[in-house]
């Protein structure tokens, strides 16, 4: 793909809660094929999921486990960090043609659509509120008692590749994006894209989106008059579910209580109440209380999972964890 000076100084970063459900959605619908980085998030994830029947929803059928899946999905981010309501409303309001042209190219592809998907292209508008909230319902389960941790390394990964650009210009950052990304000085390369893209067919600058669920294959969405947006994995994948280091807490527990302090600790993966009082000896309405009050002071976060809900460590949390133990 051509570049001239004009795409380059448009060259930018996004958070895209989008991008991360449809990569880690079809990461979960191949999971057999998946890296060991992500099995323990596939180990608490599928069940619920499986639970919830997102693997027979709209997005089983919208997001198949290799090749195309629909461009609409991903709307360009209007910022840096658009929030996923942002983002929902924008899939609400995709031009009729945009889902159509979509749902045509995935037919082309998959050889045929069922009946859910038919009914989205007979009458888009009136189908994608309920496409919005099995979204909602698979952010919930999937990413959200996750977030604190996916969004600071997504996070980490544009400081790092800011400095990069401040210390050696885009062209340096282009070229460390991914083994299949190369640029000439002119021309950006995608060695492993079936179709090349050329600015006749996308539009000007190019977004770049950190994942933490890409596989080998680089995602890209190409729809002008938006630029290209192209998902690459994010820096920091590797230690991305590993367990955070939570012993010397005592000077934490000092200050919010040992039972307050526990809980946190064992918050390293989302859990219920009934299972944290299993792990910790609890009773459940001692925890139940405990997790009221550190969900009043920004410490903890709850996101429904079917009849149960599960909370999560918040970053303050994390943060507070890590001062403790380096302590």
């Amino acid at each position: 793909m051509a570049f001239s000076a004009s795409d380059l100084a448009q060259v930018r970063f996004a958070v895209s809660p989008m991008w991360q459900v449809v990569t880690s959605y079809r990461l979960l619908s191949n999971h057999a094929s998946a890296t060991p980085v992500h099995r323990p998030w596939i180990q608490q994830v599928q069940p619920r999921a499986a639970a919830a029947g997102l693997d027979r929803g709209w997005l089983a059928e919208l997001i198949p486990p290799s090749g195309f899946f629909p461009y609409f999905l991903n709307p360009a981010p209007a910022g840096p960090a658009p929030a996923l309501d942002t983002e929902l409303a924008a899939i609400q309001n995709a031009p009729i043609d945009r889902v159509r042209h979509d749902l045509d190219h995935l037919e082309y592809h998959q050889k045929r659509l069922g009946p859910r998907l038919r009914s989205l292209h007979h009458d888009p508008h009136a189908r994608l509120a309920r496409l919005a909230q099995e979204i909602r319902t698979y952010w919930e389960l999937a990413l959200a008692p996750y977030w604190a941790r996916i969004r600071a390394v997504l996070d980490t990964d544009i400081f790092h590749r800011a400095r990069q650009v401040a210390e050696h210009g885009a062209g340096h950052v282009l070229n460390d994006l991914h083994t299949a990304v190369t640029w000439d000085g002119s021309a950006l390369q995608l060695s492993r894209r079936s179709r090349p893209l050329s600015r006749t067919t996308a539009g000007p600058g190019l977004l770049l989106v950190p994942s933490a669920f890409t596989g080998p294959r680089l995602p890209t969405r190409v729809a002008p008059p938006e630029p290209p947006q192209l998902a690459y994995p994010a820096r920091g994948i590797g230690s991305l579910w590993a367990p955070e280091p939570t012993t010397g807490t005592d000077a934490l527990a000092a200050v919010l209580g040992r039972s307050r302090t526990r809980l946190l600790a064992e918050l390293d993966t989302p859990a219920s109440t009934t299972q944290l009082a299993h792990r910790t000896g609890l009773s459940p309405a001692g925890v139940s209380q405990y997790l009221t009050a550190l969900r009043s002071a920004g410490l903890v976060s709850a996101h429904r999972a079917g009849r149960s809900v599960l909370y999560a460590r918040t970053t303050a949390a994390e943060t507070l964890l890590k001062a403790a133990s380096s302590t």
